[in-house]
């Protein structure tokens, strides 16, 4: 069966299971790429902020949202999702599912990088070798993939252990680069973001095929992208320059944002959204996000590095992860430090998310006195200490949320040493290579939006090189989960697959692997003559804007 690209919706629950099946030996066509118009005749300037940078312009440093759709501005993957996150065609024109375990894409020709470098198989293929490198974050992406073959110069072959269905779906995020770029300025590999001193020349420096080209780049200060005249496609918007800044102080970014010195804001305070809705001139966009923000633990070590407790590790017992469990009043998380700007979960994806059982989505009652009671069962009448990881420019609200985790542990006896840092520092320290953290705070979106690629990220157990558990930064290993996620990396049966994917998400919650949090509302600020597309990943392509 063959469908065409736009029949690959993306939508809610189990509606969005049957549209993602339809996708096997989908084949995409180039006519109507996008039902993009053509940019306005007038040109502008976007001038917009966030409270944490961008970090590298590596499109390979790290799996992470904000990287990754800024980056998609300059890199393009072979597939892109459009306004309504169906998937479409991008440096790809079509593609089809030959056998069960080769999917065969046919590339666009003409297109060049903007240093005028034609773009063929073999950037795909050096971009698939880059991306497996072992200090690449997204090597979960081709995880499935055995062999990447080329046919001819614009067509390629991808060679999958096993049957893997959604495929096209996992490229959405991977950015092609140029092979003559990359081994011109030796930047053949990704550098490693863990080692926070370590840079390549792709770090301050960026050439794509994409909408926009880096014009300047002050790393934490501004970054500066100008329109590739170029470009094969054709935005919606009119930006032609666009001017981002790192403001950290949430007070001065919004004082920004209504003086009228920058248009945009990407991050806004919750406590600030109802006087900017309510400011002449300015405005609020909200729409529900697909992220999960959750709670982790270091279940790996046989001593917790960060605590009072020697010899062991507390957060191996069952007992003791239940009890963190119970004491968190999420409820009240949502209410006072979010202000109702998110959605409470028990389950570790959202109810977009392919995969998404709302059977499993109520949380366990918070319960401080049985918290007190598994403590005390566990060996830790009086509590322990526990270092806690938190980033303080990633997530709405991310510090304020680990404070008051922090003091709700506290009245059982758990005493919480807090660090929160940037995104840089904190990813350097919780992730890969160096995974030190004892206890810390994360988000995810699965970039395919379907259960797999959580469950394979987050739960698998970490298989360095293979893609498997590179962000499970808590070392859990459980194998009967690990046999769920293979199983479900090659089911084509919908009904078969869910309940793989339950059976996962089941002892997850019955080992409380994870404490779930929230979905946070995808919250963006803006001035009245700035109209763009606000996208449940919490993406920001800058070919969508328009200032007027």
């Amino acid at each position: 069966m063959r469908l065409k690209h736009g029949q690959l919706k993306h939508g809610r629950g189990r509606r969005f299971v049957s549209a993602m099946f339809c996708a096997i030996g989908v084949i995409a066509s180039a006519a109507g790429v996008s039902g993009l118009t053509a940019r306005p005749a007038s040109a502008a300037t976007l001038r917009w902020a966030n409270d944490g940078d961008v970090n590298s312009m590596d499109p390979y440093a790290r799996q992470e949202t904000f990287l990754l759709s800024f980056m998609q501005n300059i890199y393009e993957p072979l597939v892109r999702r459009d306004k309504d996150l169906k998937i479409e065609p991008s440096l790809a024109t079509e593609w089809t599912q030959t056998a069960p375990d080769v999917w065969r894409f046919k590339l666009r020709q003409g297109v060049k990088f903007s240093d005028g470098t034609p773009f063929t198989a073999d950037d795909v293929l050096f971009s698939f070798k880059r991306v497996k490198e072992p200090t690449s974050q997204l090597n979960s992406y081709v995880v499935t993939v055995a062999d990447l073959v080329k046919i001819d110069d614009y067509t390629i072959e991808f060679h999958t252990k096993g049957p893997d269905p959604i495929l096209p779906n996992e490229l959405t995020n991977w950015g092609i680069m140029s092979k003559a770029w990359c081994e011109k300025n030796n930047a053949t590999i990704p550098a490693d973001l863990g080692k926070v001193t370590e840079e390549n020349y792709a770090t301050r420096n960026a050439m794509g095929t994409g909408p926009f080209m880096l014009k300047e780049r002050v790393p934490d200060v501004r970054t500066v992208l100008v329109a590739n005249p170029n470009w094969w496609d054709k935005p919606v918007g009119n930006v032609t320059e666009a001017v981002f800044t790192r403001i950290a102080n949430p007070a001065t970014r919004v004082a920004a944002l209504l003086s009228g010195e920058i248009d945009f804001v990407y991050t806004v305070p919750p406590q600030d959204v109802d006087r900017i809705a309510t400011t002449p001139g300015t405005k609020i966009l909200k729409s529900p996000e697909l992220r999960t923000i959750f709670l982790g633990m270091d279940q790996m070590h046989d001593q917790l590095p960060e605590s009072n407790v020697k010899g062991k590790n507390p957060f191996k017992d069952v007992r003791v992860r239940e009890a963190f469990y119970r004491t968190i009043d999420e409820n009240a998380i949502v209410a006072k430090v979010m202000r109702g700007q998110a959605q409470a979960t028990a389950e570790m994806v959202a109810p977009g998310i392919n995969g998404f059982d709302p059977a499993l989505n109520e949380r366990p009652a918070y319960d401080p006195a049985r918290s007190k009671k598994l403590l005390a069962e566990a060996g830790y009448p009086d509590g322990f200490e526990t270092g806690m990881d938190c980033p303080n420019d990633r997530y709405v609200n991310d510090e304020a949320i680990c404070q008051a985790v922090a003091a709700m542990l506290a009245k059982v006896g758990i005493k919480v040493d807090l660090l929160a840092q940037t995104r840089l520092k904190f990813f350097g320290k919780i992730g890969a290579p160096n995974y030190a953290s004892s206890f810390y705070m994360l988000g995810w979106t699965p970039n395919t939006y379907d259960a797999h690629n959580m469950l394979l990220s987050l739960v698998g157990t970490r298989t360095p090189g293979a893609g498997i558990g590179d962000n499970n930064d808590g070392g859990i290993s459980n194998p009967q989960i690990d046999a769920d996620i293979k199983q479900i990396q090659v089911e084509t049966d919908p009904k078969k697959r869910q309940a793989l994917i339950s059976d996962a998400f089941g002892i997850i919650r019955s080992q409380y692997l994870y404490i779930p949090l929230h979905q946070q509302v995808v919250v963006w600020a803006a001035r009245s003559n700035v109209d763009t597309v606000q996208l449940a990943d919490n993406f920001f392509p800058l070919r969508f804007v328009t200032v007027k």
